[in-house]
């Protein structure tokens, strides 16, 4: 009996050291992609070759870039830009047709408050890329490219087609391309046996797993005034086995008349909205919904994005809105996390 006790003793011993010694570190991957940085935290397995990972991981970042950078003439986006058939097909990849999936459903969704079709309205105001603002463009100008913009003016086709109704026709998927990259980078991860990962691109999110502690990943959201440090947190949300993406009018913005224009259009009016909103961070199952609709709901406003939201499974989300006296007011929708 004593001999039988010393044994189960030493196998729960055993157990416990076993239990008890997780191999994994944490390690910290970074680069450049998108016209921005990514950043990734991963538990890996003492030993694994994150070198190789690493190539693996930016490999998969350029083949997205070659096909939704409006920044490379190359790129599939900028070709089909640049295409001037009507009602003629024009293949496209996997990658181009999920992402154009997925927006035609943020569309769809948002009654037009998202559109990948509006870069030449961003254009006209002066917000595209590095460009200066000139001011408020003529009333006449936004008319005359409001016929172009438009989702519905680009039809999807089965076997990766697409095509437009009309030749001035142009896509930019900005707004959910980081996204998705977003949820690529975490399926390549996940593939290559990682259990545990926060990944970053421009500030949207995806997590799964947890920190080697157990605990929740932990994302911050910036503080979303015009004078705050771009590394203020405003509210650090807990991740885990979700995204979560944040889009605000506080960092670009001109002036003109005493009157503030945001770089946030309504694509349906071709103007700057004004609707109080200055932040919306939408939690949701992959990375390329939360974007689009993050940008979506600032269009909308408060009521409206809202509405969406809870109609939405498995969808959440926090507005930020400006009060009198330069306050700011949150509005949770039901899921979200407040503590």
């Amino acid at each position: 009996m004593i001999e039988t006790a010393r044994n189960h003793l030493l196998l729960l011993v055993c157990l416990f050291a076993i239990a008890g010694c997780d191999n994994r570190a944490e390690v910290a991957l970074a680069g450049k992609t998108m016209g921005t940085t990514y950043h990734i935290k991963l538990l890996a397995d003492r030993g694994m070759d994150t070198a190789f990972l690493r190539k693996k991981i930016e490999s998969r970042l350029e083949q997205i870039n070659n096909s939704m950078s409006t920044y490379r003439e190359e790129s599939e986006i900028s070709r089909f830009n640049a295409f001037p058939e009507v009602g003629e097909n024009f293949p496209i990849s996997n990658d181009f047709m999920n992402v154009m999936t997925a927006g035609r459903q943020i569309y769809e969704l948002s009654d037009g408050a998202w559109d990948a079709t509006i870069g030449p309205l961003v254009k006209l105001w002066g917000f595209y890329g590095t460009n200066e603002n000139s001011g408020v463009p003529d009333a006449d100008a936004i008319q005359a490219i409001l016929p172009n913009v438009g989702f519905r003016r680009v039809q999807l086709r089965s076997g990766n087609f697409l095509v437009k109704s009309s030749p001035h026709v142009t896509l930019d998927l900005g707004s959910i391309a980081k996204g998705y990259g977003v949820d690529q980078i975490a399926t390549l991860l996940k593939t290559a046996g990682i259990e545990s990962a926060l990944v970053e691109i421009g500030g949207e999110v995806f997590a799964f797993g947890r920190k080697k502690d157990g605990s929740a990943w932990a994302v911050g959201i910036n503080t979303p005034r015009k004078d705050a440090p771009l590394d203020s947190v405003y509210k650090a949300v807990p991740l885990t086995d979700g995204a979560l993406a944040t889009s605000g009018d506080y960092r670009r913005f001109f002036e003109s008349g005493g009157k503030s224009y945001s770089h946030v259009l309504d694509p349906r009016s071709g103007y700057p909205v004004n609707n109080r909103v200055v932040s919306v961070s939408v939690l949701a199952g992959n990375c390329t919904l939360a974007d689009g609709l993050a940008t979506a709901i600032m269009v909308m406003g408060p009521e409206k994005g809202m509405q969406l939201v809870e109609r939405l499974d498995d969808v959440e989300c926090l507005i930020i809105i400006h009060k009198a006296g330069n306050r700011l007011m949150d509005l949770y929708s039901s899921g979200f996390p407040k503590s």
